[in-house]
Formats: structure tokens, sequence, C-alpha cells
């Protein structure tokens, strides 16, 4: 009756293909634009959880990317401790690829935190690409380096508490790019000008302490003493006599006792110091190997938190826009 829709003309709207007409049925009178007096509430309720969840999301990926700066410190490290080698003082461009590594994480690292902290979307962005880069950096050297460092040219020495290393034994890649005719003038001047081997005759002081001496691969296989095959007398542990077996090894020809010699022009020196590399190249690779498993981690939580971030920023222009 009063409130009674009575039976209306055809309304034809552009999206239907037919006419709709409103029939007669019970219904009160209630306009479609009005709005329930408390139903501004629940909307902001809505629009404050939303702010909330944001501001969630945004403290989280701080938090990240002050975790990635912190991943950064061991690369760091690393890489000083490998430049600081006495063997990679020779080899100059093995020395810094992974500080700068290390340096680079840190740096996108801090853009990430101040992005985050302040909500920038463009520092963000910049962030996630940059750092989806260095992992695949980080992850593509440590592939390399276990490769390239998998062969060990070392053998074991019948009564020796060493090791001695034979240059066929390592890589074709450590070989061509490392101890390379081109590469090995320069290395062996460093080598002869540093105090690898002068070393040993301060901490050995018998044949004794010096066969069951647990010495560096780039001393003990060539570089400060011929090689065991030759049959030397031990007279220090830079100073060898009269070879039992002189054809024993080619080595044994370019052994000289000159300090500034001894056998820096060998094989098993060349051997030595790819040994050398070798050793400390997996020592570094167990820190960098646990940073770049944090570092995935941290990217993956920080991805998903940025995607959440963005998903109640346009939920809440949405709402602003409606209310």
């Amino acid at each position: 009756k009063g409130n009674t829709l009575k039976a209306s003309p055809p309304v034809f709207f552009p999206f239907l293909p037919f006419p709709l007409a409103a029939k007669s049925f019970p219904y009160k009178r209630t306009p479609f634009f009005q709005i329930p007096p408390n139903s501004s509430k629940p909307h902001s309720q809505n629009l404050s959880l939303s702010l909330k969840t944001m501001a969630l999301s945004n403290n989280l990926t701080a938090v990240l990317n002050f975790i990635a700066f912190l991943c950064s410190v061991p690369i760091v490290a690393s890489g000083i401790w490998l430049a600081s080698q006495p063997d990679n003082e020779c080899i100059h461009f093995v020395r810094w690829p992974v500080v700068l590594l290390g340096l680079l994480v840190l740096v996108v690292s801090l853009t990430g935190f101040v992005g985050a902290y302040w909500y920038k979307e463009t520092l963000l962005a910049f962030y996630l690409c940059c750092m989806a880069i260095l992992i695949a950096l980080l992850l593509t050297l440590l592939v390399f380096a276990f490769v390239v460092t998998r062969p060990d040219g070392g053998y074991a020495v019948p009564g020796r508490g060493y090791r001695e290393y034979r240059i066929e034994g390592f890589s074709s890649w450590l070989q061509g790019h490392i101890v390379d005719s081109k590469n090995w003038g320069a290395i062996r001047a460093c080598l002869a000008e540093s105090d690898v081997c002068s070393r040993l005759t301060r901490s050995y002081l018998t044949a004794d302490q010096f066969f069951a001496g647990h010495i560096s691969p780039l001393q003990q296989s060539g570089c400060c003493k011929p090689p065991t095959v030759c049959g030397y007398s031990y007279v220090s542990p830079t100073t060898w006599l009269n070879p039992a077996n002189p054809t024993g090894d080619p080595d044994c020809y370019n052994w000289s006792n000159e300090p500034n010699q001894l056998c820096y022009n060998c094989n098993s020196c060349r051997a030595g110091l790819l040994g050398n590399l070798r050793k400390e190249w997996r020592k570094a690779s167990t820190f960098l190997i646990v940073a770049a498993v944090v570092l995935i981690f941290v990217y993956v939580v920080a991805c998903c938190a940025f995607k959440n971030a963005q998903t109640e920023d346009l939920f809440r222009r949405y709402k602003q826009g409606w209310a």
C-alpha cells in the first residue's frame, strides 16, 4: 500500500540488451544512496587497519634491510682477508672483487633501509632491483670459484707433515689465467720481494721441525724449497745441497740457494701458488655462502612486505576516494 511500489515504465540501461521493468512487490522505501548513520565507523576502522598494516610492512622491510646491511660486513671482511694474503698481494685482479661486491651490498642495503623507513617507493624499487642483481653476482662468483678450485693438485709426501703440488692437477682456467707465462714474471718478482720464504727460517730451526711442520702450500710445494723427489739435503728451510736424484723432476735444475732465486722459476712454485689460492678461497666461500643464504631469505621476505605495502596503499587510496 503506502510502502508498495507500483509498476513503472520499462527502464533502458545501455549495458543490458533488454528493457528492465520494475514489478509490484512489497518494499520499504529507502533510497539506495542513503548511508546508514553508523556506516562511517566500519569504514574508518578499515582505513585505520589498512594504515597500520602498511606501516608494519614498511617497518619489516626496514628491519630486513638492516639485516642485509649486517650481511655485507662478513662479505667485506672476507674480501679484505683475501686481499691481505701474501699470494693475493701478487695477483692483483683477484684481490678486490669480493670487497667491491660487499661494499655494493652495504650501499644498496642502506638505500633500502632509508626507503622503507620513510616509505620512498622509488628507493624501495631501486633497492629490490639492485639487490637482485647483487645476489645473482654473488651466486655466480661462488659457483665460479667452486668450479675452478674444485681440482686439487696436492699429493702426500712420505715422511712429511706437508703436501706438495703439481700444476697439472689444477683447473685449466687457473693455469691459463693466473700462472701463465704472461703473468708469471710479475708474480715471480713480487714473491721474491715478499717475506714468504724468509719467514720459514725464523719459524723452523731443525730439519725435524721443518719436515713435520704444517706450512702453507706456497711455501711447502716448491717456492721456498726444491721438490722432495730431487733428494736435496736439508741445511735450512731455504738452503738445500747435493741432490741425490737431480733427474727426478725438471724443477730440480731450477733450484738455487740464492734468496732472490730459490725455486720461483719452478712449476712446483706455480702449483703451490694455486694451492694457496684454492685453500684461501675455500675458506672465504664458507662465509660467503652463509651471507648469500641470508640475503636471499631477506630479499624474498622484503619483496612480500613491499607487495603487501603497495596493496594496502592501493586499498587506502581507493577507500579515501569513496569515503
